[in-house]
C-alpha cells in the first residue's frame, strides 16, 4: 500500500520529488504551490486528511509558516528550504507543541553529507598547519534566493568545528541554470589542496528528501537529516534516539 504524500512547494524541486515519489512507495496526494498555499493557507485539516507525511522546498520567507501549520496538524515534515535558520527557535517549539517530527537539512544529497565529513576532517588536519590560509566558495543557478547557501554555511561550520579557527574567506556566485558547487580550500606558498562537491542535477537532493520522509513516520522530534543518515543505510550503531535541533 503506497503512503500518502504531500508536497508544499511545486517548483522544480517539488516536480521532481513528484516524478519520483512511486518508487519510494508514495502516493502524491497534494500539490501546493506558492500561489495556492499563500501565507499557508492551504495547509488545513480537510487537506492534509490522510496524508502521511509531507516535503516542504518553498521559499525562506514561507518554510517557518508552511512548517508550524503542518505541525499544528500533526503532519511530520521534511524540509530542504535554507535561509529560514532565524525562525529555528519558534519552528522547534511548534514541532515539540503539537508532538510532530521535522527532519531538516541545508542539503538533502547524500554525496554532500559524505563531503561535508571530508570538510570536517580537511579542517581538523589544517588547524594547526598556519602556513595554510582558506576560503569557501560556491556557486548556483541564479533563481536560488538565499547566498551564500545553506550548504556553505554548513560547510564552514563543520571545518571550523573540527578544530580549523583562523578566517574562511566566503563567496557566492549566482548565474544560469547551475545545480550547485561547494567547495573548501586551502592554500599556502607550496601548494593548494581543495575539495569540491558539484551536482550534476537536482535528484540527489529529491532522493535525499523522499527516503528521509520515508523514516520520518512515526517520529516525534526535529531531527538533522545527517544525523539519520546512519539509520537509513542500516547501520545500527549510527543511530539516534533523541531530536537534534534545527
Amino acid at each position: 500500500m503506497s503512503n500518502k504524500l504531500a508536497i508544499v512547494g511545486y517548483g522544480k524541486m517539488g516536480k521532481l520529488i513528484d516524478r519520483l515519489a512511486p518508487e519510494y512507495g508514495f502516493d502524491v496526494a497534494l500539490r501546493l504551490d506558492s500561489r495556492s498555499n499563500a501565507n499557508a493557507s492551504s495547509i488545513t485539516a480537510k487537506n492534509f486528511e490522510g496524508i502521511d507525511a509531507a516535503i516542504e522546498f518553498s521559499a525562506p520567507a514561507a518554510a517557518p509558516t508552511n512548517i508550524e501549520a503542518l505541525a499544528s496538524l500533526g503532519v511530520n515534515v521534511v524540509s530542504g528550504t535554507t535561509g529560514w535558520t532565524s525562525h529555528a527557535v519558534q519552528v522547534r517549539a511548534a514541532v515539540a507543541q503539537h508532538g510532530s517530527a521535522l527532519v531538516t537539512s541545508s542539503n538533502f544529497s547524500i554525496g554532500v553529507q559524505i563531503f561535508l565529513k571530508l570538510a570536517a576532517c580537511a579542517g581538523n588536519l589544517f588547524a594547526h598547519q598556519a602556513d595554510y590560509e582558506s576560503w569557501a566558495w560556491e556557486i548556483h543557478h541564479s533563481a536560488k534566493k538565499d547566498a551564500p547557501s545553506g550548504t556553505l554555511l554548513t560547510l564552514v561550520d563543520r571545518a571550523q568545528k573540527a578544530g580549523y579557527s583562523r578566517a574562511i574567506n566566503q563567496s557566492s556566485s549566482r548565474a544560469g541554470a547551475h545545480p550547485g558547487t561547494h567547495e573548501l580550500g586551502f592554500d599556502s606558498a607550496a601548494d593548494t589542496v581543495t575539495v569540491r562537491h558539484t551536482a550534476r542535477n537536482r535528484e540527489g537532493f529529491a532522493r535525499g528528501a523522499l527516503r528521509a520522509a520515508q523514516w520520518i513516520r512515526g517520529k516525534r522530534g526535529v531531527f538533522e537529516f545527517s544525523d539519520i543518515i546512519g539509520e537509513l543505510n542500516g547501520s545500527p550503531d549510527s543511530r539516534n534516539e533523541g531530536a537534534h535541533h534545527v
